[in-house]
């Protein structure tokens, strides 16, 4: 595979996130190890770091001065600690609440990438939506898409608002989907199945739902729809949830980790 000549510097890279997406950038084969950076607290090797090839530090801004990239992969409380000036520098942050305009602040960057991503980059499976400054170039855009591409699936985004929506949605990986799949591991127990039992079921009944989703091109919506029309088993529970306050709890639910997002 070809790969890219940007030398990338994550800050954060070895917390669960940031080791993620190291993980992802370094397997996907796209970047030259000798080419990537990564910043810790200790400045010592751990995890995907002990790769020989790899750079690490504990001064932030030694990793600056070294890189194209800078990928801010921290936790959103420790932003204001972070002392850094990149000027003409890429940066990209990962931080759930942190704005584009305080990171242009902060950094003295005017090419600023606010993302969010999730720890399935692991996996290559995370949703990485993006908003780009106006002074970011395409080439610039090119290298973000690159960049969490290899984590998953990407999108460029046009309202800095949707990324705390995101951020509510889809970066608290297994997050909403593991409490639905405990309720229906409580309900399956409550009904006198066996506990390991209920988990292998419904563990892979997820496993088996998401990978049919993400396979098909027809719409949640539309498998919905399709599954009442048949009008077996599942139409009826479908119905009875369609007439609950199901949908309303969710949509609340996610309302109120997109309001924390914001005043994070």
């Amino acid at each position: 595979m070809e790969t890219a000549g940007n030398t990338i510097g994550i800050i954060g890279g070895s917390g669960m996130l940031g080791s993620a997406i190291s993980g992802a950038l370094l397997g996907s084969g796209a970047f030259e190890q000798s080419n990537f950076w990564v910043s810790n607290r200790s400045g010592a090797a751990s995890g995907v770091e002990q790769r020989s090839s790899i750079n690490f530090t504990k001064d932030n801004q030694k990793l600056v001065d070294a890189c194209d990239v800078i990928i801010l992969c921290v936790p959103p409380a420790r932003f204001p600690d972070i002392a850094i000036r990149a000027p003409n520098k890429l940066v990209i942050s990962v931080m759930a609440g942190v704005t584009i305009d305080e990171m242009k602040s902060k950094t003295a960057a005017v090419r600023v990438v606010r993302a969010m991503s999730s720890p399935a980059a692991s996996l290559s499976m995370a949703y990485s939506p993006w908003i780009a400054s106006a002074e970011t170039t395409p080439a610039d855009k090119n290298i973000v898409s690159k960049i969490f591409g290899a984590c998953g699936t990407t999108d460029e985004v046009f309202d800095e608002q949707q990324l705390d929506h995101f951020t509510a949605m889809t970066g608290p990986v297994p997050g909403f989907v593991a409490y639905f799949a405990k309720c229906m591991v409580d309900h399956a127990t409550s009904q006198g199945i066996a506990p390991d039992v209920a988990d292998r079921a419904i563990r892979q009944l997820f496993l088996a739902g998401g990978t049919m989703l993400a396979a098909d091109s027809a719409s949640p919506a539309d498998q919905v729809r399709w599954m009442i029309e048949y009008a077996g088993t599942t139409a009826a529970g479908l119905i009875a949830m369609e007439r609950s306050t199901l949908s309303k709890a969710i949509s609340d639910g996610l309302l109120a980790a997109a309001d924390k997002a914001r005043s994070i």
